[in-house]
């Protein structure tokens, strides 16, 4: 009898140990709405600079909703050529449900995808919606036609790190036209000095008034400390700043440095704010990094480059020409990445 009652007693304590186990591998699931549909104010634009603060066009989604255990969704207008399959975008992250950018923003977005000035083209819009990497879902498709105009205009930097040629001096650019131009040089170390010419002759020039200030009697500028730098120049008020810049580079068994050390890319003054490196590659991978560290990285595939993806493969060794253009968020830190890998 007391072994009846022990086993009575075993087998009631290993059910409650399997019912325990089976609550135990009880999940929340999270549910979330796809990617919505994508209107738009008007979709054949009039895009002329005398309106360049006002909106171009209004753009509307829907939020994404999220039932069950919460996650977090970024939710990315994606701008590319018509027809082209969103090979190559520019991309704007979404804080609210719509979306309205300036004619000049729009102006210059049409430029930096590679429509022509003065020549009317087509550009294709949708929302990305991703609550995962593994789940990302699109919108409707909309087609918006305008015809860009040149509102760019530009100076240049002589100096030490070039030679002093204005020739072939790095550019400062003003997308708008305003008088206030920027650019990213990169001074090495024992070559920090240079100029500001309106043209790349020395038949006007401007050096060191003082101050942050210009003058044409000036000495040289000087960037303080070698590096990548971001040159800000106020022709209106005559004044200039430099700071730190963003520096980019690749790294990886199929670069020159291995995973050791960057290779640095060099960062080109056209508005388009990209990167852009010609170098020997051998088979092997690479990765895109941000000042020499791995908070931000970019992989997955050339195209369709995430934070954080996989390594990006070069299948065979040769001399290759990389482009590479983040887009950061209103904090400044990079939210997304398009890159071109062509071998020469």
């Amino acid at each position: 009898m007391k072994s009846i009652f022990l086993k009575s007693i075993s087998l009631v304590l290993l059910t409650i140990g399997l019912w325990s186990c089976k609550k135990d591998e009880t999940k929340t699931v999270s549910d979330v709405s796809p990617a919505g549909t994508l209107t738009a104010s008007a979709t054949s634009l009039n895009l002329v600079q005398a309106n360049a603060t006002k909106p171009a066009l209004t753009l509307t989604f829907p939020a994404p909703t999220v039932t069950g255990y919460q996650i977090p969704v970024t939710s990315t207008l994606q701008f590319a050529l018509a027809g082209t399959g969103f090979k190559v975008t520019k991309e704007i992250v979404a804080t609210t449900t719509t979306y309205s950018p300036t004619v000049n923003d729009f102006n210059t977005m049409l430029l930096a995808l590679g429509l022509k000035i003065g020549v009317s083209g087509q550009v294709d819009v949708r929302l990305k919606s991703v609550p995962a990497p593994n789940a990302v879902t699109y919108s409707n498709v909309i087609t918006i036609t305008a015809t860009p105009y040149l509102a760019s205009a530009w100076i240049y930097a002589p100096g030490a790190y070039q030679g002093w040629n204005p020739a072939t001096a790095d550019s400062l650019v003003s997308l708008t036209s305003n008088g206030i131009y920027q650019g990213i040089i990169n001074y090495p170390a024992g070559q920090l000095e240079f100029k500001i010419t309106p043209a790349k002759t020395w038949d006007v020039s401007y050096g060191d008034g003082g101050g942050g200030t210009l003058s044409t009697s000036g000495g040289n500028l000087n960037a303080g400390v070698a590096g990548l730098k971001l040159v800000t120049v106020d022709m209106n008020a005559k004044t200039w700043t430099i700071t730190n810049a963003n520096v980019w580079a690749i790294i990886g068994s199929a670069t020159p440095k291995g995973w050791d050390a960057d290779t640095d890319m060099k960062y080109i003054n056209d508005g388009k704010g990209g990167y852009k490196i010609t170098v020997d590659l051998v088979a092997g991978e690479f990765k895109f990094r941000m000042a020499h560290d791995w908070t931000f990285n970019f992989g997955g595939s050339i195209g369709s480059l995430s934070l954080g993806g996989g390594n990006l493969p070069i299948a065979a060794a040769g001399n290759y020409t990389i482009t590479f253009i983040p887009v950061y968020g209103t904090d400044g830190k990079p939210v997304s990445a398009t890159a071109t890998v062509v071998k020469n």
